[in-house]
């Protein structure tokens, strides 16, 4: 990031929440068998991950667009089931498995014309979860926890007990305690102008931005930057002092994909 070179060097840990990566099988037109290559994949793809820092595994099923609503629930169920049987018969245990769940289908934008047979065969899907007990804390120049007294230009707060579940724009309540946090600090330093600026990390190579599973549209960073700074508007922060932006997952760190799941305050003029 071209940022923060300028940047003076200052320091502080983050990355508490938890973190997830994510290791998308997708199948067949109307089918939820498994081949022997995606199953082995799907196989490898937990056996090598760092086994001191799993948690847990879930499962959820996708279908395309195409059929009715039940139908296709059924179907990601099933795809699900078939992921959740090669797991378990290849020795890993059960009882890390503690979600298996059909999500049905996944709607196209409208504007989406282009590619459509190729859209939908990527939703013919089922993304296997594996949740991580936190990364050790890392220090990035120019990066803090909280408003500091003399923040310069460039500056970037990094609110990482600001949480969203997974998929979600929706504040949790330790979000909003947070959050509530640095209003106050926003309030005594009033010189200071922001963006709000939401990341995501772990989407699949084409994608550059993640599904709101509320929304059903591929804009979560947008609308996480964006539940932030109405939240910072409902607690009385001038809207001439900040703005909203999301950079999908085009802003990384450089310090691994996990590092990327992030919503930040940056100074922009004080």
């Amino acid at each position: 990031m071209k940022l923060l070179k300028y940047l003076p060097f200052l320091f502080f840990g983050f990355l508490q929440a938890q973190e997830e990566v994510v290791h998308s099988v997708y199948f067949e037109f109307d089918k939820y068998s498994l081949g022997e290559k995606q199953g082995n994949e799907v196989v490898d793809f937990i056996k090598n991950s760092d086994s001191t820092r799993i948690e847990s595994i879930q499962i959820f099923g996708y279908t395309d667009d195409v059929g009715k609503e039940a139908y296709n629930f059924k179907l990601s169920t099933n795809r699900a089931t078939t992921i959740q049987d090669k797991i378990i018969a290849s020795g890993i245990k059960s009882k890390i498995i503690i979600t298996i769940e059909g999500k049905g289908r996944i709607l196209i934008d409208d504007d989406i014309v282009e590619n459509l047979p190729e859209k939908r065969s990527k939703n013919r899907r089922v993304d296997v979860v594996i949740n991580l007990r936190p990364l050790p804390k890392i220090v990035i120049p120019g990066f803090y926890n909280t408003i500091q007294k003399n923040h310069i230009v460039g500056d970037h707060v990094y609110l990482d007990n600001v949480l969203f579940e997974r998929g979600s724009s929706k504040l949790t309540f330790k979000s909003k305690t947070e959050l509530d946090k640095i209003a106050k600090l926003l309030m005594k330093y009033k010189n200071y102008h922001f963006e709000i600026q939401g990341h995501v990390c772990c989407t699949p190579p084409y994608q550059k931005e993640a599904i709101d599973k509320e929304t059903k549209k591929r804009q979560l960073s947008t609308n996480r930057a964006e539940t932030v700074y109405k939240y910072l508007l409902f607690k009385k922060i001038p809207k001439t002092r900040m703005t909203f932006k999301g950079y999908g997952n085009t802003v990384p760190l450089g310090k691994g994909a996990d590092y990327d799941r992030r919503v930040e305050i940056v100074i922009s003029k004080v």
